[in-house]
């Protein structure tokens, strides 16, 4: 999303720079400011994404930590666990002064160009211009409602994946819903383990990738990013 995100803002730039200078006009984002700005995505795929499975992993250990890897877990229990993992990682996130979710996905790009030693160049400016800007809309209500939607429809399929490991044997009678009839289907905690593993590399290596498939077709997010681009369309925006 934090790339959509940057390709919208850069998009509403590279619009008003395609009327500016064919006036003769300074572009608002040459491409040396543009290619130093998308290289921030790095962040997110680097340390960002590091410090973020720490955060999830020590979310995992405290809610999963108790729990026998010979315990048995139905589909709902499994729901339920991973759950209150979103819950602390999400919640923890929102707590934090300093690891907000803009944290992970984007670098203190800002105090890094301001700190060298022979000043900042004009690029440097407006670069950090536009750090600025995305970073207010990843902290904004706007942005986390819609992230939070997408999470969601993440770890629907991510059940919807899961739930056909925990079918009843064939042949069983059970005339019960299927809903029903996968909350009496338990896997023990060892088992479980090995087949997230292999459907995380599922969700990611998918091509095309459906669960990005899934996110494109969320309404709120065609709309944000729909808003987004508009708004840094219209020059009263840039110019300020």
């Amino acid at each position: 999303m934090s790339c959509g995100v940057q390709l919208n803002i850069i998009g509403g730039y590279l619009y008003l720079d395609n009327s500016v200078t064919k006036n003769g006009m300074t572009p608002l984002a040459p491409p040396d400011v543009q290619q130093q700005y998308l290289s921030s995505i790095q962040h997110l795929l680097g340390e960002g994404l590091i410090e973020l499975i720490t955060v999830v992993k020590k979310a995992v250990q405290e809610v999963l930590g108790p729990v026998s890897l010979k315990q048995s877990l139905s589909l709902q229990e499994l729901e339920q666990q991973l759950t209150q993992v979103r819950q602390l990682v999400e919640e923890g996130c929102a707590s934090s002064k300093h690891k907000s979710l803009s944290w992970y996905m984007m670098p203190d790009e800002e105090n890094t160009l301001a700190s060298q030693a022979c000043g900042l160049t004009e690029n440097d400016v407006t670069t950090i211009k536009l750090l600025n800007e995305t970073r207010d809309i990843l902290e904004s209500p706007d942005f986390i409602t819609v992230l939070c939607t997408c999470l969601s429809r993440g770890f629907i399929r991510f059940l919807d994946n899961m739930s056909e490991f925990f079918r009843p044997p064939q042949g069983d009678s059970n005339p019960s819903s299927t809903p029903d009839r996968l909350s009496h289907v338990s896997l023990p905690l060892a088992k479980i383990i090995p087949i997230i593993n292999g459907q995380i590399h599922s969700i990611c290596s998918e091509i095309p990738s459906h669960f990005v498939q899934d996110l494109l077709l969320i309404d709120q997010m065609k709309e944000f990013a729909a808003n987004v681009y508009e708004t840094f369309s219209t020059p009263q925006e840039l110019q300020n």
